[in-house]
C-alpha cells in the first residue's frame, strides 16, 4: 500500500525522534514507529509552530494559562501553535493525531498540574483541546 492510500495522521515530532522537547531532547519510541507503519505521517510540534525555541523553559498548564517554570506566561505561543496544527489538520483532511502524553500542548486525558511537582491531573493540553473541539481524534500509545 503506498502513502496515497494510507490514512493521514498528525504526530508529535518528538515521538518521531526530532529533538524538539523543551530540554532539547526527544521522546522517540519504537512502539510509535511500529504503530505508524500503516499511516501517512505529518509531524507537528505545537510549541515550535507557536514560535518557542528549543531548548526552552519547561511549561505547565495552570487553568486556562500556560506558564513557564520561571513564571512567564506563554499561553499566546501555545494557542498559536495549536491553531497552526489545526490548520494543517484541516488543510490535509486529517482526522487523527498521535500526541505526546502529559504535555501542556499535546497531553490527552492527563497533564501535569501546573506546580512543577510531577503531579498528574485529569486534563488536556492546548492543542489536544482544540483538536477535540474540531472533531480530531487524539490518541496516545506510550
Amino acid at each position: 500500500m503506498n502513502s496515497v492510500n494510507k490514512e493521514r495522521i498528525l504526530v508529535s515530532s518528538c515521538l518521531l525522534g526530532l529533538n524538539c522537547k523543551y530540554d532539547g531532547g526527544n521522546n522517540y519510541s519504537k512502539k510509535v514507529e511500529e504503530f505508524l507503519k500503516n499511516y501517512e505521517v505529518i509531524p507537528i510540534c505545537p510549541e515550535i509552530m507557536g514560535g518557542l525555541p528549543t531548548p526552552r523553559v519547561a511549561s505547565e498548564r495552570q487553568a486556562d494559562k500556560v506558564i513557564t517554570k520561571d513564571g512567564k506566561d506563554v499561553t499566546e505561543q501555545y494557542e498559536k501553535g495549536a491553531r497552526e496544527c489545526l490548520f494543517l489538520a484541516q488543510k490535509y483532511d486529517v482526522k487523527k493525531a498521535l500526541l505526546k502524553l502529559r504535555s501542556p500542548s499535546c497531553g490527552s486525558k492527563e497533564i501535569y498540574d501546573g506546580t512543577f511537582s510531577h503531579t498528574i491531573i485529569e486534563g488536556d493540553g492546548v492543542t489536544t483541546e482544540l483538536f477535540k473541539k474540531n472533531g480530531i481524534e487524539v490518541i496516545s500509545i506510550i
